[in-house]
């Protein structure tokens, strides 16, 4: 009986920690932009946890322990085409990784394009985007955040989608509207990794852009969904990597990108290693690249 008792007051003790990870759905009930049909979300796990058909946005939230907090988080965006999300690959695994350098890491389920059941496929994501960061500030409280310290991060698509929000975060809809919609969608800082940039240049990943806008691929939809055609002065100060090699998506995304930060006078960071590939996520066994994490470390403590 003495052992049961020790044995439950160490799981009371313990139990703040096992609790740091939460899993919150974006909206209540059904999200805008989409009509009720009976359909499945997808998921296979096969080296990688890829998810599709997201029909219930969440966010994924992994608080590192109080007395290692920094204040700051980082909102992350797997990538995948706008088809799938390589959900651990470049989300829960960063979003842990995060928590070990005392940075709060949240990983979007975001929805895909491709959804039959979303009635303004193009619309979605960054309304997603949005409505996470600012659900993030609204616990900020609770979850040892500064609220002006929350970043985002995304990877590939994911990166299109975060840079998307950083020069698109006060975009609206015709929608319903709710209290958290009067907090700002605005990332303090952003950080893209083989981001998809642009969809007019030559560089262009025709996969994402298929994906994001079908058939409805307008040359005025195509210089909206071009991230360095509309960054401003007010853009976040943004942390940018990519491997020379990367033949899915060209690094010139990333330079575009670089020199419309450049042009508009803010702060940004550009990291280009010569090898690499595509999706190299952590980059472990892949040379000198694996080595970006403790420059993006470096970058964000300068913040």
């Amino acid at each position: 009986m003495k052992s049961l008792l020790i044995l439950f007051a160490f799981a009371m003790i313990i139990s703040p920690i096992q609790a740091q990870n939460i899993t919150l759905p974006l909206w209540n009930g059904t999200p805008p932009l989409q009509k009720e049909m009976d359909l499945k979300e997808e998921v296979v796990s096969e080296g990688i946890v890829r998810i599709g058909n997201v029909q219930i946005p969440t966010i994924e939230v992994y608080l590192p322990a109080k007395q290692i907090a920094t204040g700051q988080a980082v909102v992350i965006f797997p990538g995948g085409g706008y088809g799938i999300l390589a959900y651990d690959w470049e989300g829960t695994d960063f979003a842990k990784w995060l928590n070990s350098q005392g940075i709060a890491g949240i990983v979007v389920k975001y929805r895909l394009p491709k959804s039959a059941s979303l009635t303004d496929p193009k619309e979605v994501p960054l309304m997603d985007a949005q409505r996470a960061i600012r659900l993030v500030r609204q616990n900020a409280s609770g979850w040892n955040i500064d609220p002006t310290k929350v970043g985002i991060m995304g990877f590939s698509a994911g990166g299109h989608l975060a840079s998307t929000l950083s020069t698109q975060y006060s975009h609206n809809v015709d929608r319903t509207m709710d209290a958290i919609d009067a907090l700002s969608a605005r990332p303090d800082f952003s950080i893209l990794a083989y981001p998809v940039i642009t969809f007019v240049n030559p560089a262009i990943h025709s996969g994402s852009m298929k994906a994001l806008l079908g058939d409805n691929d307008t040359d005025d939809l195509k210089k909206r969904f071009s991230a360095e055609l509309n960054v401003t002065e007010e853009t976040p100060p943004t942390f940018l990597v990519h491997a020379g090699d990367d033949t899915g998506v060209p690094v010139e995304n990333s330079l575009l990108y670089y020199a419309a930060l450049r042009t508009k006078r803010v702060a940004t960071s550009l990291h280009v290693y010569p090898n690499g590939g595509h999706g190299f996520a952590f980059g472990l066994g892949k040379g000198p690249v694996e080595n970006w994490r403790n420059v993006l470390l470096d970058w964000m403590e300068a913040l």
